[in-house]
């Protein structure tokens, strides 16, 4: 492994990382933000905890109450009169249902005069959830779309319609209230009723793009289901104030900053980045092996949100998944890694925020007898990785702006 290389490839994560954090974000949009009456807050999503911390130290006792729903292992300590819960993501389980509730009753019977201040993150799909379907076959739905391709937008598709909270019905549910959402994006173009599936936000997905997912990745659903997709989604809400607060272009420039430090001439690739993570490294590696004789330092960085169409049953996650496939085609070339990491910090199902591979790689996968080729089909990027040295583990970060991948050429 080249020490060098990966020693700046976790100097670049930390720095973009720390950059896109929720807590100068929230104080921002809480300036000047006028909250009449009682103030509710409730918070949704991987940067919930870390959002309502920050909203709590700028309003100290404004907020009567407040709910919290997070990832496991996202929750830091306590916060002053808010409940704070850890529930099941990516799939949603018994505490997402129980925390949302919780919300739903917070909210309840609220006057016009009232604030809901509504703390929203990526992830809020899964934990933020009640549904109208018995929750065994959610859980298998939300399966059947993580592991068939579909991108986070043809998911949020279908899981608005099997939800009571989502696709704007909180916002409903919240009436006569005013809402004040302020929403950390983790969704490309920054689609307010897509993150974490728009539960204050008008839906502007319809009942034939729902069949229309639904068809085309098969899934099977049954009469309840099917009878849920055709039930429209309020299309106008005029109780919901709306500020965004962070999103993947500011985790790329981040990431850019932080590689012109280190000597880098950064080079935005995209940051609309929305295909498959295999077909994601290979292109990242093509792009090194393009400009491998080069004389000054290169970094090509790359955001968005790739996916994983599952073929075996090993571990690992979307950026584990890229970061391996680049392996292959920088096999051999000197001075050059790629690496691509969620800034979130959990990286599917895994401890991991991603992971990191160079020109020796390969040749050390082979060494223990190990196949790229075979390690992908089966999905088991984790242990391979885990095996060279080549995961990138930040912990929980607070924050989720989508992935961000990067292809250093020293």
């Amino acid at each position: 492994m080249d020490q060098v290389l990966r020693a700046h490839a976790d100097s670049i994560v930390k720095e973009a990382i720390a950059a896109v954090l929720p807590d100068e974000a929230v104080r921002r949009a809480l300036e000047g933000m006028e909250l009449p009456g009682k103030v509710f807050l409730v918070a949704a999503g991987k940067a919930a905890w870390q959002m309502a911390r920050a909203a709590s130290d700028h309003l100290g006792r404004r907020i009567e109450k407040g709910i919290v729903v997070t990832k496991y292992g996202h929750v830091m300590g306590p916060i002053a009169n808010v409940l704070c819960y850890e529930a099941g993501h990516p799939v949603p389980d018994e505490n997402s249902f129980k925390a949302t509730q919780a919300a739903l009753d917070l909210v309840s019977g609220l006057s016009a005069e009232d604030t809901v201040l509504f703390l929203l993150s990526g992830g809020g799909s899964a934990l933020f959830e009640q549904p109208l379907l018995p929750a065994e076959e959610l859980q298998d739905i939300t399966n059947q779309l993580l592991s068939c391709g579909a991108d986070i937008v043809e998911m949020n598709t279908i899981r608005k319609r099997l939800s009571a909270v989502k696709g704007g019905r909180f916002a409903l549910r919240c009436a006569p209230a005013r809402i004040e959402a302020v929403v950390l994006s983790d969704i490309l173009g920054d689609p307010l009723d897509m993150i974490a599936s728009g539960p204050a936000c008008p839906d502007s997905s319809t009942c034939a793009d729902a069949l229309r997912v639904a068809e085309k990745y098969r899934l099977s659903l049954s009469g309840t289901a099917l009878r849920l997709l055709h039930e429209e989604t309020p299309k106008e809400l005029d109780n919901v104030h709306t500020q965004i607060t962070g999103s993947v272009r500011e985790l790329c420039a981040a990431a850019s900053r932080s590689c012109e430090k280190l000597g880098y001439t950064p080079i935005l690739l995209t940051d609309q980045l929305c295909c498959e993570a295999k077909e994601a490294g290979s292109v990242l590696a093509s792009v090194l092996k393009t400009h491998a004789s080069e004389k000054k330092p290169l970094a090509f960085i790359a955001g968005g949100e790739t996916v994983v169409k599952l073929t075996g049953h090993g571990k690992g996650g979307r950026n584990q998944e890229l970061a391996l496939s680049a392996a292959k085609g920088i096999s051999g070339l000197e001075s050059a890694a790629v690496f691509s990491v969620g800034s979130d910090g959990t990286d599917g199902p895994t401890d991991a925020a991603g992971g990191y591979v160079d020109g020796d790689s390969c040749a050390a996968l082979a060494a223990l007898g190990l196949s790229v080729d075979a390690v992908l089909q089966d999905n088991d990027a984790y242990h391979a990785l885990e095996k060279i040295g080549g995961l990138i583990i930040t912990g929980p970060t607070g924050t989720n702006v989508n992935d961000v991948a990067v292809a250093l050429l020293r």
